[in-house]
């Protein structure tokens, strides 16, 4: 019965090794490699200085069509989205 018992054990703890673990390694790795990319990315982003010039030009009947869109907040989440599925399908074991 020890012996049945021991078989067991070594059994599912080969299986966890082998498996769980190599993927814990593997995915937090992953994930410390993609938050390092994105904080480095997001330096090479505009600052507010040079959109608010940029949107300096834009006259008041284009606001009031763009505020009445609400492009101000659909704007940053498509960005957001084709960012998140660009980064997505990079990663070769997900993508």
């Amino acid at each position: 019965m020890f012996g049945i018992f021991l078989s067991a054990l070594n059994s599912i703890l080969g299986w966890a090794f082998r498996t769980l673990v190599i993927k814990f390694v593997l995915f937090t790795a992953l994930y410390l490699a993609v938050y390092e990319l994105v904080s480095v990315m997001a330096s090479w982003l505009p600052t507010g200085a040079s959109l608010s010039s940029a949107f300096a030009g834009i006259g008041a009947g284009t606001w009031y069509f763009l505020d009445l869109f609400a492009v101000s907040v659909g704007v940053p989440m498509m960005v957001s989205a084709f960012l998140t599925r660009f980064i997505i399908r990079r990663i070769p074991v997900i993508g």
